[in-house]
């Protein structure tokens, strides 16, 4: 991890607040957790800090104690797709992949708020794998989760349009979304472009009202009907023909 520096501690609030975030260290047998306190680092980073890049390779497994990490990929066209978001108690599966298969990241990881994470070193990590059951249901759990997600992500990008992805990417977030063209741009893999062009479309059909940094929802019934792969046309014509309203 680039720009990562960790100060080893053994401080007892630190080791509990480590176990809240993966509940499966708290099942620990006495030499595993003496191991545990010997060997657990500590980082806190400022937010919009770079915690990994494409070529790095990983020097442990990292827990997320507080704040929140962006995971992006860079595409051939390059432009930046967002992967998805870690937070506390969730996994990094391009770290738990680089970990599994000691292959480089392949992604870049950025703190998207001022982030507090422990890093568990290889060695313990390989050793709690082997020795410790909990811990590695856990970490495979955590795993297929989120790769069950990134799968949802590639089908996304792959078979549904602009228009549905962004519908469904706006819905769930309350009646103002604070964004930018931009944001919404990386998180769909697109072009600003082509996004500004279908928020357009949208305020034009009056599903939303487009702000300065923010985007006011005034019909989330058509966005639901749009991300559920209605046709545009369809999502207009019912829309005219009820209150638009929720």
């Amino acid at each position: 991890m680039a720009h990562l520096h960790p100060v080893t501690t053994a401080d007892p609030a630190l080791l509990g607040r480590v176990k809240a975030a993966m509940p499966s260290l708290a099942q620990l047998p006495p030499d595993l957790e003496a191991e545990l306190a010997r060997a657990l680092t500590v980082a806190r980073l400022p937010a919009g800090t770079l915690v990994f890049h494409p070529t790095d390779a990983c020097p442990g497994f990292p827990i997320l104690l507080d704040g929140r990490v962006q995971v992006t990929r860079t595409l051939d066209n390059g432009r930046e797709l967002l992967l998805y978001d870690v937070e506390s108690g969730e996994s990094c599966i391009m770290s738990t992949a680089c970990m599994l298969g000691n292959n480089p990241y392949g992604a870049h990881g950025q703190c998207i708020t001022d982030v507090e994470l422990a890093l568990l070193p290889r060695v313990l990590f390989d050793r709690l794998l082997a020795e410790h059951a909990p811990f590695r249901n856990e970490v495979f759990a955590l795993f297929t989760d989120r790769l069950s997600r990134l799968m949802e992500l590639v089908e996304a990008v792959g078979f549904q349009r602009l228009d549905q992805r962004l519908a469904a990417m706006m819905l769930g977030k309350g009646h103002r979304l604070a964004t930018s063209h931009e944001q919404l741009a990386q998180a769909l893999g697109a072009s600003r472009e082509s996004v500004s062009r279908q928020l357009k479309h949208f305020e034009e059909r009056g599903f939303v009202k487009l702000g300065r940094g923010a985007i006011k929802i005034l019909d989330p019934r058509a966005l639901r009907q749009l991300s559920a792969g209605a046709p545009p046309e369809r999502v207009s014509a019912v829309t005219e023909s009820g209150s638009g309203t929720d």
